[in-house]
C-alpha cells in the first residue's frame, strides 16, 4: 500500500501500481458476481466488472424497467440475466446495490441464499450500520464487505470510459473467510476505483449522509437558490443572476479547484474576488459550521436514517419526490440554467475565466 500525507495525516491507500487489474481479476478468477439493483450504481459497476473480465451475472425483476434496461445492456436472460433468487442462488459475491428501501424490503426474501463462504458486498454502509431499524443482520459465516465509489454511478461509468479511475473507499464488516479484505479491494478495483482508502461501515455512512445533505448536494442547491433570490429582488436578470451564482461556479472555478486546490484557483482569479472571498469565507464558515455540527449529529444519532426509511418506504414515494424534483426543475431558477446550457458550445472546453 502507498503511504499518503493527507494534510499531515498519513493515510494508507491502495492504488492500481500495487493492486493492478490483472491482481484483482485473479484474486476472484473462481467468483460468479451477482449484482442486485439495476438503477443507479448497478448498471455502472456491472457493466465495468464486466469489461474488465469478471464473471458477472446480474439479478432483476422480469418484466421491470431495470430488466429492460439490463437486456439493452447485453444482459443475457438465461445467461447473464435472472430473477433476483436465482442470481443470488447463483452467485458467491453478492453485490446488494438496491437503493437503501428497496435493500431492506428485499432482504427477507433473499438472506436465506447468502450461505456460508460468500460474501455480502454493499456500496453503502447505511444497511450494516442502522442494521437496528433495516433488519439486515447477515448470518456470521459469509464475508461482508463495502467498495464505496465517491461518485454518483452515471460517473463511475463515464471516467471508466474515458480511462481515469473514480476514487473509493473500502471497509470489512466480517471477515468469515480470512480473504474478506482483499476481495473489497479487488472489487473497488474492478468497478473502476482509482485509488482506495480504508474505512469502516459506521465512518462510510456517517461521512456520505452528511456529505449528500451537506456540500454535496443539499447545501450547495441551498446556497445557489439563496444567493440567486439576492440577486433577482436587487434587479439582476435571470441569466445574470444564474451565470453568477452557478455557471461560472460550475464550468470555470470547479474545474480549477479540482485542478489543484481552493488556493490555486483563488491565485487564478483578480485581487479583488481574492480579498472579497477571503473575508467572506470566515462569515460563511461561521454561519454554516452549527447547521454541519447538528447535521452530524442527526446522522449520527440515527435520525437520519429513521426519516430516509420512513419516507421512502411509503407506497407513494416515488409520485411526491417526482413532484419535488418538478418543482426544483420548474422554478426560474433551473429553468434559467437550461436556457444558459442551451448557449453553450457543443464541444466548448472548460476554460479558466477570471472574477472580475
Amino acid at each position: 500500500m502507498a503511504k499518503i500525507n493527507f494534510g499531515g495525516t498519513i493515510e494508507e491507500v491502495v492504488t492500481r501500481e500495487e493492486f493492478p487489474m490483472e491482481m484483482a481479476v485473479n484474486v476472484l478468477q473462481n467468483e460468479t458476481i451477482a449484482i442486485i439493483g439495476y438503477g443507479v450504481q448497478g448498471p455502472a459497476q456491472a457493466l465495468n466488472l464486466r469489461d474488465n473480465g469478471f464473471n458477472v451475472i446480474v439479478g432483476q425483476r422480469k418484466g421491470s424497467k431495470t430488466w429492460d434496461k439490463a437486456v439493452a445492456h447485453g444482459w443475457l436472460p438465461g445467461e447473464t440475466l435472472f430473477e433476483i433468487e436465482e442470481a443470488v442462488k447463483k452467485g458467491t459475491i453478492i453485490q446488494f446495490l438496491l437503493s437503501d428501501a428497496g435493500q431492506i424490503a428485499l432482504w427477507p426474501s433473499i438472506k436465506q441464499y447468502i450461505t456460508k463462504g460468500k460474501t455480502l458486498y454493499f456500496s453503502h454502509g447505511f444497511g450494516i450500520t442502522f442494521k437496528d431499524q433495516t433488519g439486515i443482520i447477515p448470518s456470521p459465516d459469509v464475508d461482508v464487505i463495502l467498495a464505496a465509489p465517491k461518485g454518483s454511478g452515471t460517473s463511475v461509468r463515464r471516467l471508466f470510459l474515458q480511462g481515469k479511475g473514480i476514487n473509493a473507499s473500502y471497509a470489512v464488516f466480517q471477515d468469515a473467510t480470512g480473504n474478506a479484505k482483499g476481495k473489497a479491494i479487488a472489487l473497488g478495483i474492478g468497478v473502476g476505483a482509482g485509488y482506495l482508502f480504508e474505512t469502516d461501515f459506521k465512518k462510510e455512512v456517517y461521512s456520505d449522509l452528511t456529505g449528500e445533505r451537506g456540500t454535496l448536494m443539499g447545501a450547495i442547491a441551498g446556497i445557489f437558490e439563496a444567493q440567486y433570490e439576492v440577486l433577482r429582488s436587487k434587479g439582476h436578470t435571470p441569466s445574470e443572476a444564474f451565470n453568477e451564482t452557478v455557471e461560472e461556479l460550475t464550468q470555470s472555478l470547479m474545474p480549477l479547484v479540482a485542478e489543484n486546490g481552493m488556493d490555486w484557483m483563488y491565485a487564478n482569479c483578480s485581487t479583488t474576488a481574492q480579498r472579497g472571498a477571503l473575508d467572506w469565507k470566515k462569515k460563511f464558515k461561521a454561519a454554516t459550521l452549527p447547521v454541519f455540527k447538528e447535521l452530524y449529529d442527526s446522522v449520527a444519532s440515527g435520525a437520519e436514517a429513521k426519516r430516509t426509511i420512513d419516507t421512502c418506504s411509503k407506497p407513494d414515494y416515488r409520485e411526491k419526490l417526482a413532484e419535488e424534483l418538478k418543482e426544483l426543475r420548474d422554478s426560474e431558477l433551473w429553468q434559467a440554467g437550461a436556457a444558459v446550457r442551451s448557449l453553450r458550445p457543443e464541444k466548448a472546453t472548460v476554460e479558466a475565466s477570471m472574477i472580475n
